[in-house]
C-alpha cells in the first residue's frame, strides 16, 4: 500500500473533499483498491487555488500536524465593495467611494502583523450549535461568530492596482481567514473590500514547487507511476529533527515503550531506523514517548 503525500495544486472550483475523492479514485483505478486511507491537510475554499497536501496511507496520521501548520497565501483585495461571503461568490452588502493610496496601505499593514483578533466569515465551515455556519446562513438564520486570536507572521504588498485593488502576501497561523483579513484591512482604510483572488503557495513544509496539477493526478489512474508523484511520509516532518534509532530502540518504539537516557533537547522528533520512519515522538526530560507510530512494513527489525 502507498504511504506519503500527494501535493495537489488545487484549481479554482474544486472543493477539498472533491480533491480527496479525486485522489482516491485515481489510486483505485491504478490498482491500489478501495482500502487506502486518504485525507487532506487543511481545507482550501473552492474559490481558492494552490497547495493542498493530501495524505495517503500512514501519512494520514500526520494530517493533524498539517492542520496546525502555518500557511502562506497570495490574495487580492478589491476596494469599494464588500460581499456577504467576502469573496467573488457573494451578494454585495456594502459599497464605498473611498479608495486608499499606496502610502495609506503601507502604513496600515503593521497593524495587521503579529497577534491579532479577527471574526471569521459567517460563510465558513465553523460549527454553531453543531451546524455549519454557512448552512445556517443559507437557511436564513442570523449567525454571530466570536472573534478569535490568530497570528500574522508577515504581510507585504507584492502587486498594486491602486486605487482599486492591492495584492498581498501573508504568512499566517492556523485558523486565520484571509477573507476576514481582507475585510478588516479595507475597513481600517475607511473603505470596504472583498477577495477577488486567493492562492495558497505554502502549507507547512509543502510548496507549489512540489505540487502537481489535477491533470497530472489523473494520469496516475491511467497508469503513470505513482512513485514520481508521491512524496515520502517524512516530507511532512521536515520542520522537526530526525532521531536515529538502532534496531533494538526501533522495536521498543514500535511497541509503544518509552526510551530513556536521551541526551537531546526537549521537543518533537521523528524517529527513524535505517532511514525509514518509525514514529513521531515527544522528548522531555531525557525520555522519548510515542505520539504516533507508523506501521511501515519495510522498517528494519
Amino acid at each position: 500500500m502507498p504511504n506519503g503525500w500527494i501535493i495537489l495544486d488545487k484549481p479554482v472550483g474544486l472543493g477539498s473533499t472533491q480533491a480527496v475523492a479525486a485522489v482516491k479514485r485515481n489510486l483505485r483505478e491504478a490498482g491500489y483498491g478501495k482500502k487506502v486511507k486518504v485525507g487532506h491537510g487543511g481545507t482550501l475554499d473552492p474559490l481558492a487555488s494552490g497547495v493542498l497536501p493530501i495524505a495517503v496511507g500512514e501519512a494520514t496520521k500526520l494530517t493533524g500536524r498539517m492542520l496546525d501548520a502555518s500557511k502562506v497565501y497570495e490574495f487580492t483585495v478589491a476596494f469599494g465593495t464588500e460581499t456577504d461571503t467576502l469573496d467573488l461568490e457573494g451578494a454585495v452588502v456594502a459599497t464605498s467611494d473611498v479608495r486608499p493610496t499606496a502610502d495609506q496601505v503601507e502604513a496600515m499593514l503593521p497593524r495587521f502583523t503579529g497577534p491579532i483578533e479577527q471574526v471569521p466569515p459567517v460563510y465558513s465551515a465553523l460549527k454553531v450549535d453543531g451546524q455549519r455556519a454557512y448552512d445556517l446562513v443559507r437557511a436564513g438564520e442570523e449567525v454571530q461568530l466570536a472573534s478569535r486570536s490568530v497570528a500574522i507572521h508577515s504581510l507585504e504588498v507584492i502587486a498594486s492596482d491602486l486605487p482599486d485593488a492591492i495584492t498581498l502576501n501573508a504568512h499566517v497561523s492556523k485558523g486565520t481567514y484571509i477573507r476576514s483579513l481582507a475585510r478588516d484591512i479595507a475597513q481600517a482604510l475607511e473603505t470596504c473590500g472583498h477577495v477577488t483572488h486567493l492562492r495558497r503557495i505554502k502549507a507547512g513544509p509543502f510548496t507549489l514547487e512540489q505540487a502537481i496539477s489535477l491533470d497530472i493526478l489523473n494520469e496516475i489512474g491511467k497508469g503513470a507511476p505513482l512513485e514520481r508523484k508521491l512524496l515520502p511520509l517524512e516530507a511532512g516532518l521536515d520542520d522537526i529533527p530526525a532521531l536515529d534509532l538502532d534496531p533494538e530502540e526501533a522495536r521498543a518504539v514500535r511497541q509503544g515503550r518509552v526510551l530513556s537516557g536521551m541526551s537531546l533537547t526537549d521537543g518533537q522528533y521523528w524517529a527513524r531506523a535505517g532511514g525509514v520512519p518509525v514514529a513521531l515522538v515527544e522528548l522531555a526530560g531525557g525520555e522519548a514517548r510515542v505520539v504516533r507510530g507508523f506501521n511501515l512494513t519495510d522498517v528494519a527489525e
